[in-house]
């Protein structure tokens, strides 16, 4: 096979789009016909199957998923004085989210294995906190990185030990299982993000709230909605304008019929990857026990992975480096406290990592050509 003719994408969502282009189409057409572009009849669809996919009893759909996680922080009245505690080695919209409320983040190390919070050093981190007595300890967001579930077995049980609300941001992971459970059976609160390079993506912005508590429900509902009451002209709280237009809800609608069998193809890709990288890469994903994931990224482990990257770039692979600079080392967030225990595991592995294609759609053709690309690189 001649590799100029191959073009390998790191997420391609126009092959995912040919597969159900008719159904795409025509769910946007029934938007632009009946002429409802806000929280249109779709969207209700949308949160009801979003639930059930969940095993939840509700879920909200809103513009983004920033938004999703600042809408549960409110919904649990998290606000100045308040600590939330959260990875580093993630997407900057998990700390965003805490001081756009007020409350103050407190950033925790990752395990080194699966990249998700570490438990032992979680704890340390909140009892040490406690001691200080300068915030009060409120929650803890557990990031789904990559695509699986974050130890929601040891979570539950930090979070009722010091009585502090559990936040899930599955913006990577949502699908992810654990013991064959959703995060939403483990959290108060689960939160996820619809933007398009995510395994579950509209062709825009787009988030969801997923929860089992009908009193958050209510509020939620009423503040992403500007705080409305039973009378729309009649705010009971100070609320935002945070809503899924309705195309975006029918074109998520279509894509969601499909998710469960993309997860699918995407573990098969992932445990090919695996079986032809793992003698040869410093590490290749480890799955904690029972997890299910929904492999938002494939990621890899090498020595000097900005070279590497290099090297597939000239080989016309796409591949991508998360997450160089933590959000502890970003300038916004470095006056914000670290785990008293430190970020050594945060810092080690970012000098490693390195996210390979994938998608549902990836062929065996061009995984191969990525594999062999990958080992030409580092052997």
């Amino acid at each position: 096979m001649c590799w100029d003719t191959m073009n390998i994408n790191f997420v391609d969502l126009k092959a995912q789009r040919e597969s159900i282009k008719d159904r795409i189409d025509q769910a946007i057409y029934n938007v632009l016909d009946h002429g409802q572009y806000i929280l249109g009849p779709e969207v209700e669809i949308f949160e009801r199957r979003l639930a059930k996919f969940s095993n939840a009893k509700y879920a909200l759909s809103c513009a983004n998923g920033t938004d999703a996680l600042v809408l549960a922080l409110r919904s649990l009245s998290i606000k100045a004085g308040d600590a939330v505690f959260c990875p580093s080695f993630t997407y900057c919209a998990t700390a965003e989210a805490i001081a756009i409320v007020g409350a103050t983040p407190i950033f925790v190390d990752i395990d080194r294995k699966t990249y998700n919070i570490d438990c032992q050093n979680l704890s340390d981190a909140i009892s040490y906190i406690i001691t200080e007595n300068k915030y009060k300890p409120k929650a803890i967001i557990a990031v789904d990185l990559f695509g699986q579930p974050a130890n929601y077995n040891l979570l539950v049980k930090i979070a009722a030990q010091y009585n502090l609300k559990l936040i899930s941001d599955s913006a990577q992971g949502f699908g992810c299982k654990l013991n064959d459970k959703n995060p939403s059976d483990w959290a108060d609160i689960v939160t996820t993000s619809f933007f398009p390079a995510k395994p579950l993506g509209c062709y825009g912005d787009g988030g969801a709230i997923i929860t089992n508590n009908k009193n958050l429900y209510n509020i939620i509902k009423s503040l992403r909605f500007h705080g409305i009451g039973d009378d729309k002209f009649d705010n009971v709280r100070i609320g935002m304008n945070s809503r899924l237009d309705t195309i975006q809800a029918a074109i998520l609608l279509e894509k969601l019929n499909i998710f469960p069998e993309e997860i699918e193809k995407r573990n098969k890709i992932a445990n090919n990857y695996s079986d032809c990288l793992a003698e040869f890469c410093l590490a290749t994903p480890n799955l904690i026990n029972n997890a299910k994931s929904t492999w938002a990224q494939y990621t890899i482990e090498v020595e000097n992975s900005k070279k590497i990257q290099s090297l597939l770039v000239n080989q016309n692979i796409p591949t991508a480096r998360y997450y160089p600079k933590p959000i502890h080392m970003q300038k916004a967030y470095k006056e914000y406290p670290v785990s008293n225990a430190g970020l050594t595991n945060t810092d080690d592995c970012r000098k490693r990592v390195l996210s390979l294609p994938m998608h549902a759609y990836l062929s065996r053709d061009s995984q191969n050509i990525i594999i062999e690309a990958v080992l030409k690189a580092i052997i």
